[in-house]
């Protein structure tokens, strides 16, 4: 992705998601001072195509990642903008976080595994796709294995 793109879309957005309403009385704010994180899910452009397809069509409007991969990096915080790529890397949509939890695998509900939108949005579904997923990352997925679960909204899409 050219930064020329990520800035033009985040100047773009965050005048269309109204970000500031009094901008014109308090100047600039802090949600629109710093352009979020762009990124895309996945491991491949065909996967960042297909999930991204989701959260544009309202279906998904959650994911989930391993907690293991955080490293030092800051886990999501709730308020917190991104901007979503597409599989090429251009920006798409950006969203705010509205939950984020960390709880062992074994524990992930059937309601989490609806909002991702993935597959028939079954628990049992959500299980082996994400299993797999962190297999292939190297990861042992154990009962315990502990993820990271956020749920987000639609701020704005062009």
């Amino acid at each position: 992705m050219s930064d020329a793109a990520l800035e033009a879309f985040w100047a773009d957005a965050k005048v269309r998601a109204n970000l500031n309403r009094l901008r014109v009385y308090t100047g600039p704010n802090a949600s629109e001072a710093l352009c979020p994180p762009a990124w895309a899910f996945g491991d491949s452009a065909d996967m960042a195509d297909e999930l991204l397809a989701l959260v544009l069509d309202g279906r998904k409007t959650a994911t989930a990642s391993a907690l293991a991969d955080y490293d030092e990096e800051e886990l999501p915080s709730v308020g917190s903008l991104s901007i979503i790529n597409d599989g090429a890397d251009v920006p798409r949509v950006l969203v705010q976080t509205t939950d984020v939890r960390t709880m062992p695998f074994a524990e992930v509900s059937a309601e989490h595994a609806r909002l991702e939108g993935e597959g028939d949005l079954s628990l049992d579904h959500w299980r082996q796709a994400h299993r797999d997923f962190f297999t292939e990352f190297g990861h042992e997925v154990t009962d315990e294995f502990e993820v990271v679960l956020e749920q987000f909204k639609v701020i704005w899409k062009p």
